[in-house]
Order: structure tokens, then C-alpha cells, then sequence
């Protein structure tokens, strides 16, 4: 699986480099994560829970970091196993380019590797289950990284699920 996007986030190309290398940020942000710990110089030990389609399972793992060039990028790449929902390897460029003094674009390519139960659930469902889980990642990381929402963002009805702005207008 190969997959390359772009996010947006509104900080510092500092400021979210920073939190690219906090783990506890990233604890906050990578959808299931239960643990998340520095092991040593550019390495990180994590423990993952998730479910694509019928199988969930708690993934272990190593990730570690490397061709870092701060605070413009670094290859992330890791290793993971599952039990007998199999395993899962791959790595990912990151590269931070200032838009503005505050707004920061982050790309990320990806490529990615599954073997055993999860690899028997089809390309499609892998495929769009890893897309939405990027994307909840980024979105939570975009929040951390920015901060609390302004007052006027809430008042304005942003701070509502999408199912109460829907029926707030009938």
C-alpha cells in the first residue's frame, strides 16, 4: 500500500516539528495508541489497538526515526506485530514546508507492508481504513499543534457535531 497527502496546519514549521518528535503528542494523536516510549536516540517502542473490518487486534512495535534534517524532515519507518492478525512494516518520508510564518504544509509518503489475517481482508477495505486512520491522526494533530479553538469558532457552531449542525437548521 502506498499512500502520499498533504495537511495543513496552522503553527510554525518549529512548532510542528517539535510536536513530530514529542511523544506524547503523538500518543494524544495516533488513533488507538496506548503507549508510546522512547527507547533511545530516535527510537520509540508503541503499542496500538485497532480494528479493520471484523479483526481487532494490539499491535507492538519499534519505530525509529532517521535522515533527519530538523526541522525540515525525516524518514519514520517501523515494525509491528499483531499475533494472529499478522503483522505489519513499512516507513514514511515527512517534510515540513512553511506556507506562511503560521501556517505550515506537512507531506507525508508512505508504503506500507501487512501479512496474515489483516492482508486476507482485501486491498480496499486495507486501503480505506489506513486513509481514514491518517486522517484522524493529522486531524488531531492539526488540533494539538494549534491549540485550543478560538472563542468565535465555537460560537459560530464549528464546535458542534456534524448530526446537531444538520438538525440545528430544519
Amino acid at each position: 500500500m502506498q499512500m502520499n497527502e498533504s495537511q495543513s496546519i496552522p503553527a510554525s514549521r518549529e512548532k510542528v516539528w517539535a510536536a513530530l518528535n514529542d511523544p506524547d503528542v503523538l500518543k494524544q494523536c495516533i488513533p488507538g495508541c496506548q503507549s508510546l516510549e522512547v527507547t533511545g536516540p530516535n527510537e520509540m517502542t508503541a503499542t496500538v489497538v485497532f480494528k479493520v473490518g471484523p479483526v481487532k487486534a494490539t499491535f507492538g512495535g519499534k519505530v525509529t526515526l532517521s535522515d533527519l534534517d530538523p526541522p525540515n524532515s525525516y524518514h519514520i519507518s517501523g515494525e509491528g506485530s499483531g499475533g494472529v492478525a499478522g503483522f505489519a512494516k513499512g516507513g514514511a518520508s515527512v517534510r515540513l514546508e512553511s506556507e506562511s510564518s503560521d501556517v505550515t504544509v506537512l507531506h507525508y509518503d508512505v508504503e506500507a507492508q501487512i501479512g496474515g489475517k489483516l492482508a486476507q481482508l482485501g486491498a480496499r477495505l486495507i486501503d480505506s481504513t489506513a486513509r481514514k486512520l491518517a486522517g484522524e491522526f493529522f486531524e488531531s494533530f492539526a488540533e494539538v499543534v494549534a491549540g485550543p479553538a478560538e472563542p468565535a469558532e465555537q460560537a459560530s457552531g464549528s464546535g458542534k457535531s456534524w448530526l446537531k449542525r444538520l438538525t440545528d437548521r430544519t
